[in-house]
Parts: C-alpha cells; sequence; structure tokens
C-alpha cells in the first residue's frame, strides 16, 4: 500500500500542478491579452492591424501554456513534438480549414482589400468590417447583426469595396406613360436633381429617355454624390420625383418606377 502511495504521489503532484497551472495560466494570459489590447488601442498602429495582433498574442500565449503544461506533467517535450512531427501530415489534415484561414488573414492584411471601417460585399455578405482576427473577420450588417466570414474563403472571394473611393453614382430609372410629354419629363427630371444640394456638380448628372417599354418610356438619371450621402440622395430623389410627377400630372404606370438600386 505504502508504495502504491509513494508511487502514485508524483503523479498526483504532477496533475495538481497542472491543474493549477492552467487555472493560472488562463487568467495571466487573459490579463497579457487585455493589457497588450489596451497599448494597441492607445498606439498609432492601423487599427485594421489591432485586433490581428490582440488574437494573435492570445493564441500564441495559449500554445506555450500547452507546452507548459506537458512539460509539467512529466512528458518529454522532445518525444512530443517527435510525435506531432510524425502526426503531422494528419494534423495538418485535420487543422487545414484553420490554417487556411490564418494564411488568409495573413494575406488580407498584407495585400489590403479592405480596412476596417470599411462597407465591403463579399461571400454573399455585405456589412461595415469591424475586426480582422486570426482566422475571421467580423462583419457588421445594417441591421446591426455580426456575420464572421473565415479569411480563407475571404481572401480568395470576390470582395466589392464601396468605402475606397470618396464619390459614387446613384442610378435610377423612372417610367411614364406613353402619352406624357418626353420633355417636360426630362425637364422636371432635370430640376430635381438640380435643385438637391448633396448632388455634385462634377461629374455632370445624366437625364436622357432609355427605353421603350411595352406600357411605359423609362428615363434614366444617372447623379454623383460623396460617398456617405448615398442613401440620403436616393430616397430623396425617389420622394420629389413621384411629387413632382403628380404636380406635373405625369402619369406613372403600373409598376409605377423601376429603380436600379445598388447596395451601400
Amino acid at each position: 500500500m505504502n508504495s502504491f502511495i509513494d508511487l502514485s504521489m508524483p503523479v498526483i503532484k504532477s496533475v495538481a500542478l497542472a491543474i493549477l497551472a492552467v487555472l493560472i495560466g488562463l487568467k495571466v494570459i487573459h490579463w497579457i491579452t487585455k493589457t497588450v489590447e489596451k497599448i494597441i488601442e492607445r498606439s498609432s498602429l492601423d487599427k485594421t492591424l489591432k485586433p490581428f495582433i490582440v488574437s494573435l498574442v492570445n493564441a500564441l500565449l495559449k500554445v506555450l501554456l500547452v507546452i507548459s503544461i506537458i512539460s509539467i506533467l512529466g512528458i518529454d517535450t522532445t518525444s512530443f513534438v517527435a510525435v506531432i512531427a510524425a502526426a503531422g501530415f494528419a494534423v495538418g489534415l485535420a487543422f487545414q480549414g484553420s490554417l487556411s484561414n490564418f494564411a488568409g488573414g495573413v494575406l488580407l492584411l498584407a495585400l489590403r482589400p479592405f480596412k476596417v471601417g470599411d462597407y465591403i460585399e463579399a461571400s454573399g455578405f455585405s456589412g461595415t468590417v469591424q475586426a480582422i482576427q486570426i482566422l475571421y473577420t467580423e462583419l457588421v450588417t445594417v441591421d446591426n447583426k455580426v456575420i464572421f466570414i473565415p479569411n480563407g474563403s475571404l481572401s480568395n472571394a470576390s470582395i466589392v469595396n464601396y468605402s475606397v473611393k470618396s464619390t459614387r453614382r446613384v442610378d435610377f430609372k423612372f417610367g411614364v406613360g406613353h402619352e406624357a410629354d418626353s420633355h417636360k419629363v426630362i425637364e422636371v427630371l432635370q430640376g430635381v436633381v438640380g435643385n438637391h444640394a448633396l448632388i455634385l456638380k462634377e461629374p455632370e448628372t445624366f437625364v436622357r429617355m432609355s427605353e421603350h417599354g411595352e406600357s411605359a418610356i423609362f428615363f434614366t438619371v444617372r447623379v454623383w454624390v460623396n460617398a456617405q450621402d448615398y442613401w440620403t440622395v436616393y430616397f430623396d430623389i425617389i420622394e420629389t420625383v413621384k411629387r413632382r410627377f403628380d404636380e406635373e400630372s405625369i402619369s406613372i404606370p403600373y409598376p409605377q418606377m423601376d429603380v436600379h438600386l445598388k447596395q451601400q
């Protein structure tokens, strides 16, 4: 009995120390990560890099903790590394997605197709980039949903960045009845866009008849605005054109309007 206790005591001590190390280590990692995050937030470092560095530091510290636990348990780390190397192929297959996401994150930070704060459309989703983490990029949609897109798929996807250019074009297509005076329609549309304070004078606005439909004649309107004014101008023009058409007795067939809408 005594010999069993003597033999088991080192194992019990190692396990107890390992558990203690896990508890303390996780708290220390949490504290270090928060400290690094605060330091980085106060630094002049590009805000796109900040969340990636924080998540990378957190991951590396946890890897070091795992290695320390293995050492405390008395497992030869050299043998452990050899085992991992021997099982490298299987591990690589198991973590292929994660490794791809990590590499994708590095590519996104190196090539910079977007940065934190940009409004993008990619992988079937659209939203404002909140953070580029070590494995995922966070998007916040216009209705305040958070979408996590794997960096691997994002780095290989077509990305539409609506925030790169300072100006954007807003396109409209309005339909009127065949009996309407086309010159009057163009005059009304030109007046609507010409009187809007947020529409830029350059490039010049475009207002022309563009299509003869079965139930309507269509007029295309293209105006340029500052990127942040896109939706304000879009809704203002839609509302004002309807009001002005009613005032000028210009008929609008059903469906009333065919408007070419671009996502922000």
